[in-house]
């Protein structure tokens, strides 16, 4: 019979995220303690970071409190005067005139208090207590007007609001750029007005274990994206692609396309500027996870030339393309550039494997152009021929002379027919074999070149006459 089906993985759960899309930070202050009497030490901003629904109710509150209030002072008046029995008689003079009852008391205060001033209830000069509550109640209504409308508007024109017109791309990406490999995403700016001084920085959170044992559950770690050059500072009128060259210092120096299934990290991304029409400082934050990091991509453009004025094509803001990327990180392709370099690795080996090391110079022209742009800044350096010197000596050194070695090997490295492949299986042989320091062992070109220690003078015409040419 059918046997039980196999059981199914457990689902992924979602992401707990730091910091959301929206730059909301996921983050809840308990067990305060007595530390919660600081947030009444400053109630006006406790008021202003309260939720609108919160900020309504204790508007509609303290307004509804305060006049109930005033207006029982003042039907307290009038009934410690027996003005509420003797209003209709025409020769008494009440502290408050035509106040019957708590109604007529409270309508007299919100005309007061709106100075709104109908003319039918007024204040006479017969109540000296009245005066003073008067007084009284012109002052606590201008501090309470104040303090919420104040409030109110703080709140309604708060500068995180116009955060919501600042984009940030949905992904990250990364891609070879400018022969780097660098992390970039995609910033821009809805509005026409502009965010002055607006700069961006970048926060890298991962935990870790400390030598000593310590563990960080959320380290910051900070991630350059042009501070040393200032590129984080933006003039941010069309949308801006953000770069974080991958190098040495990068933490994600050792960061690869396969390491990535199994890393676990979230990049948080700050803009802050100064909003032009206000010229309040404005924050706008959003984060990337491992999983909304694209390895091998890069954005579309969005910028097009119209007449007489640029267009910004916001349909593609989010839109990426793969491009050829090395999987590699950084880290593995410096090893692999030091193990395949004929420049590079003789340095590390024995010094008596120096002798046929100039074997490796065939075909180099060839090769140089397919080498990382590193090696070829190497290559391109003006010690070069001291450096080929140094690499093919034999522990004689003096065979031949300084100027000799350079041309020829010129000579050597125009051969073509060679390829990367060769270099690298050339270089591995030089490693691994035993190489003996005689001459005679010496590859045939080395060996003519060489010719058993003879001088400048006994060379062939042909390559005397380039020595003449190169230092005359």
């Amino acid at each position: 019979g059918g046997g039980l089906p196999p059981p199914r993985a457990a689902p992924r759960g979602k992401r707990q995220r730091f910091v959301d899309k929206n730059g909301r930070c996921n983050v809840q202050h308990g067990n305060l303690g007595g530390e919660t009497s600081r947030y009444l030490s400053d109630l006006f901003t406790t008021l202003v970071d309260l939720k609108w629904r919160w900020n309504l109710f204790i508007f509609i509150l303290t307004y509804t409190v305060a006049w109930l209030f005033m207006a029982s002072m003042w039907w307290v008046i009038a009934y410690m005067r027996g003005d509420l029995n003797k209003a209709h008689d025409d020769s008494y003079t009440p502290c408050v005139a035509n106040v019957y009852n708590f109604p007529s008391a409270f309508l007299f205060f919100i005309e007061t208090e709106a100075t709104i001033g109908y003319g039918y209830r007024y204040i006479t000069d017969k109540c000296p207590e009245g005066i003073i509550l008067f007084l009284f109640q012109s002052i606590l209504g201008s501090i309470v007007d104040a303090f919420l409308i104040g409030c109110m508007f703080i709140k309604m024109s708060q500068p995180k609001k116009r955060a919501e017109t600042l984009m940030f791309s949905e992904h990250a990406a990364i891609s070879m750029r400018d022969g780097k490999l660098t992390l970039m995403f995609r910033v821009g700016n809805l509005r026409n007005s502009h965010m002055v001084s607006a700069q961006i920085r970048c926060k890298l959170l991962k935990s870790r274990q400390t030598p000593e044992g310590e563990f960080l559950p959320l380290d910051q770690l900070e991630l350059d994206v042009g501070f040393s050059t200032g590129a984080d500072q933006l003039f941010l009128v069309s949308p801006l692609t953000i770069c974080h060259v991958i190098d040495a210092k990068s933490p994600f120096y050792d960061l690869s396309q396969r390491s990535m299934q199994t890393e676990q990290f979230e990049i948080v991304v700050i803009l802050e500027g100064i909003v032009e029409t206000t010229g309040m400082t404005c924050q706008a934050r959003t984060s990337y996870t491992e999983d909304e990091v694209l390895w091998g991509h890069r954005f579309f453009p969005v910028i097009s030339l119209e007449e007489g004025f640029f267009k910004v094509d916001y349909s593609q803001f989010h839109a990426t393309f793969e491009v050829p990327t090395p999987p590699y990180s950084v880290k593995e392709q410096e090893e692999m550039l030091l193990m395949s370099s004929p420049l590079i690795a003789p340095a590390v080996s024995n010094s008596k494997e120096r002798n046929n090391s100039v074997e490796c110079l065939d075909g180099l022209d060839e090769v140089g152009t397919k080498l990382p742009s590193k090696l070829q800044k190497i290559t391109g350096r003006e010690d070069f021929p001291k450096k080929l010197l140094r690499m093919s000596s034999t522990t004689s050194e003096k065979a031949y002379s300084m100027g000799d070695l350079p041309m020829k090997l010129q000579r050597i490295s125009s051969v073509p027919g060679n390829s990367e492949e060769k270099l690298v299986s050339k270089t591995t042989k030089m490693m691994s074999d035993p190489i003996s320091q005689s001459v005679a062992d010496l590859p045939p070109k080395l060996q003519k070149l060489s010719g058993g220690g003879r001088m400048e003078g006994n060379l062939p015409p042909k390559l005397r006459k380039m020595n003449s040419d190169r230092f005359t």
